[in-house]
C-alpha cells in the first residue's frame, strides 16, 4: 500500500460545487472549460492560418502528423480522465486521503508513459511518414513531428494536472493555464514561423514552448504552492494495485477511446489521399479544425459531467446523477443546433480565412462543401459526448470505449470507404460517411446511457 499521509484541508469552493446542486455544478464547472477550450481552439485555427501562408504543402505536412498528435493527446487525456474520475468518486465518498493517493499514482504513471511513447516515434519519424505516402513532404512532416515528440512529457503533465484539478472541481485554474498557453502560442507562431524563418518547424517550437509555460504554472500551483484541495506527495510512494486499477478502469479505455479516434482519422487520411491526394488531406485537416471548434461547448460540458456524475456516483446519489446528465444533454443539443446553422450560413467566410494565399486558394470550394456537410451531425454529438462523459464519471470507461469503436471503426470509416470509393463519390463520399456514422453512433450512445441510469435508479439506497 502507498503511504497514506493526507493533509487535512477544508472543502474548497470546487468541492462544494461538486457536492451541491447538479444543474448549477454543470454550468459552473463547464463555463470556464468552454472558455479555455475556445481560446485553445482559436489558437489551433490561428496556427492553421499562419501555416497556410506557407502553402498547401505545409498544411499537408501537419495533416500527416495530425493522427500522431491525436495519439499523444489521447494517451495524456485518457490518463488524466482516469485520474480525475477516480478523484471525483473519492471526493463524493468523502475520502480525501484516497483522492490524494489517486493523484500521486496518476502523476507517476504519467511520467513512465510519456517516456515510453516519445522515444520510438522520435527515432523513426522519417520512415513512418514515408510509409504513409507523404512523399516529398515527408522530411517536413518528420521535422515537425520530432519537435512535438520531444515535448511529450510536457503535454502529458499539462493534461494530467489539469484533469486532477477538474476532478476536485477546481476548473478556473485549469482555465487560466490553458488560456495562458494558447495565448502565448498565438504570439510565438509568427515569430518562429516567419521572423526566425523556421517554417513548419517553427510552428512546432511555438507549441512546445507554450505548453511548457502552461505546464509550469500548473506545477507551481499543485507541487510548490500546494493550495489546492488535493495534496500530492511522492515521499514514501509505493504502487497500490487497487488504486492503479481504479485509475486504469477509466483511463485505459479512455486512452484507447482516443486512440481509436486517432486510428479512425488515420484510416480517413488514407481514404482521403486515395480519392483526393494531398490537397484532400489539406481540406480534411483544415476543415476538421473548424469542426472541432463546433464541439467545444460539448467538450467543456463533458468535463463537468464526468466530475459531477463521478461525485454523485461516489456518494450513491443516482437521482442527482440523472439530473446532471439530462440537463447537460438538453443544453448541449440547443447549443449545437445554433452552431450548425451558423456554420452552414457563414461557411464561405470561414473558408476565406484559410485560403488567402494563392497556394491554398485551390482548396476553397472543397473546404466549403466539407463544412456544410459536417454541420449536419453537430446536434447529435451532444448525445455521444455527454453519454461517454457520464460513463467515465461512473467508472464505466469500457462503455465509452465501446461507443467510440462502434461509431468510428464500425460505422464512420467503412461508410466513408463505401461512399467515396465503392459508390465513387470521392471526397464528398468521405464527408457523408463521417456524418452518417456520427449521427448513428450518437443515438446508440444515448439509448445505452438511459438504460444504465435507469438501472442505477432502481438500486436500493
Amino acid at each position: 500500500m502507498a503511504e497514506n499521509k493526507s493533509i487535512v484541508k477544508p472543502d474548497t469552493d470546487g468541492v462544494k460545487t461538486l457536492l451541491g446542486n447538479p444543474k448549477k455544478a454543470i454550468i459552473k464547472l463547464a463555463l470556464p472549460m468552454i472558455v479555455a477550450m475556445s481560446v485553445q481552439t482559436i489558437y489551433n485555427v490561428v496556427d492553421a492560418l499562419w501555416v497556410s501562408g506557407l502553402g498547401a504543402d505545409a498544411l499537408s505536412a501537419i495533416g500527416f502528423f495530425f493522427p500522431f498528435f491525436f495519439m499523444i493527446m489521447a494517451l495524456a487525456t485518457g490518463l488524466g480522465v482516469g485520474g480525475g474520475s477516480a478523484v471525483s468518486r473519492k471526493i463524493g465518498a468523502r475520502d480525501k486521503a484516497g483522492a490524494d493517493n489517486v493523484a500521486a499514482h496518476t502523476i507517476v504513471l504519467m511520467f513512465f508513459l510519456s517516456i515510453i511513447i516519445s522515444v520510438p516515434f522520435f527515432i523513426f519519424a522519417p520512415a513512418i511518414f514515408s510509409k504513409l505516402g507523404a512523399g516529398k513532404i515527408a522530411p517536413v512532416a518528420a521535422s515537425y513531428a520530432r519537435i512535438i515528440f520531444g515535448g511529450t512529457i510536457i503535454i502529458f503533465f499539462g493534461n494530467v494536472a489539469g484533469a486532477l484539478l477538474r476532478g476536485e472541481g477546481n476548473v478556473k485554474r485549469t482555465m487560466y493555464a490553458m488560456m495562458g498557453g494558447a495565448g502565448l502560442n498565438i504570439v510565438l507562431d509568427p515569430l518562429f514561423i516567419y521572423t526566425l524563418k523556421l517554417g513548419v518547424a517553427g510552428a512546432a517550437w511555438a507549441t512546445v514552448i507554450s505548453l511548457f509555460i502552461s505546464a509550469s504554472i500548473l506545477f507551481y500551483w499543485i507541487c510548490i504552492k500546494q493550495d489546492t484541495y488535493l495534496s500530492i506527495t511522492l515521499k514514501g510512494f509505493r504502487f497500490d494495485k487497487e488504486i492503479v486499477k481504479d485509475i486504469l478502469n477509466v483511463g485505459l479505455p479512455s486512452a484507447l477511446l482516443q486512440l481509436t479516434m486517432s486510428f479512425s482519422v488515420l484510416l480517413l487520411n488514407t481514404i482521403v489521399v486515395k480519392v483526393g491526394g494531398t490537397d484532400g488531406i489539406a481540406v480534411f485537416t483544415t476543415g476538421w479544425r473548424v469542426a472541432t471548434f463546433a464541439s467545444l461547448p460539448l467538450l467543456g460540458m463533458a468535463t463537468a459531467v464526468t466530475s459531477v456524475t463521478g461525485a454523485a456516483y461516489g456518494g450513491h446519489e443516482f437521482k442527482k446523477l440523472d439530473t446532471a446528465y439530462l440537463y447537460a444533454i438538453r443544453i448541449g443539443l440547443i447549443i449545437e443546433l445554433c452552431v450548425a446553422a451558423l456554420t452552414y450560413i457563414f461557411a464561405p467566410q470561414i473558408v476565406a480565412l484559410f485560403t488567402m494565399s494563392k497556394n491554398a486558394a485551390r482548396i476553397a470550394n472543397d473546404l466549403i462543401i466539407f463544412l456544410r456537410i459536417m454541420c449536419i451531425y453537430y446536434p447529435t454529438t451532444a448525445f455521444g459526448i455527454i453519454s461517454s462523459a457520464m460513463f467515465q464519471g461512473t467508472g464505466k470507461g469500457i462503455n465509452s470505449l465501446i461507443i467510440t469503436i462502434f461509431r468510428t471503426i464500425i460505422l464512420v470509416a467503412p461508410l466513408a470507404f463505401i461512399f467515396s470509393i465503392v459508390l465513387n463519390l470521392k471526397l464528398t463520399g468521405v464527408w457523408w460517411g463521417i456524418v452518417i456514422g456520427n449521427i448513428s453512433g450518437g443515438i446508440f450512445a444515448f439509448f445505452w446511457a438511459r438504460i444504465y441510469i435507469k438501472y442505477l435508479l432502481a438500486q436500493p439506497n
